[in-house]
């Protein structure tokens, strides 16, 4: 397994993989199939990112497939620009496997190197397996938001969560 900073060259492979990670994932915020991005815009996505100094987006390749993704979300406004969000996915397959580990891992070594001092996210309470994940890698959970999202015809709970660095 490689975890390593994406290329421009990967955009059409990581919207495959994202569209995918996205029919599997009952925890991913897009449904299946509303995600609408091609691989033009996702190649512009990730040059921007890669000049912006606070983004980025991490990959795992398993023989020379994309298994799981890390996107860095840096902010914008001169408040924000010490802090990324964060949103990870991984194909069903290969859940379990360490896979979120290295990408976390990975993730905390460049951030430092940024000079960035937060991490942060948002899980659905009942993604248990991520919620272990975060945690493990030293996430703590902040706070609650209520009625988050509606996932098949029911509101639904999110733990915001952060690492400061």
């Amino acid at each position: 397994m490689i975890i390593r900073e994406i290329k421009v060259s990967d955009a059409e492979s990581l919207v495959r993989l994202i569209q995918q990670v996205e029919e599997e994932s009952e925890f991913m915020l897009m449904e299946a199939g509303e995600r609408q991005i091609t691989t033009e815009q996702q190649r512009t996505r990730i040059e921007n990112m890669k000049k912006s100094g606070n983004s980025t987006i991490f990959v795992a390749e398993i023989d020379n497939n994309l298994t799981g993704y890390l996107i860095a979300i840096g902010g914008t406004a001169r408040r924000t620009k010490h802090s990324v969000y964060i949103v990870i996915g991984i194909l069903k397959d290969y859940r379990g496997q360490g896979i979120g580990t290295k990408l976390f891992t990975r993730l905390e070594a460049w951030a430092r190197e940024q000079s960035l001092r937060r991490l942060e996210l948002t899980t659905v309470i009942r993604n248990e397996p991520g919620v272990a994940l975060y945690k493990k890698m030293g996430f703590e959970i902040e706070g609650t938001k209520k009625d988050s999202l509606f996932i098949d015809g029911e509101f639904v709970d999110e733990y915001y969560m952060s690492k400061l660095l």
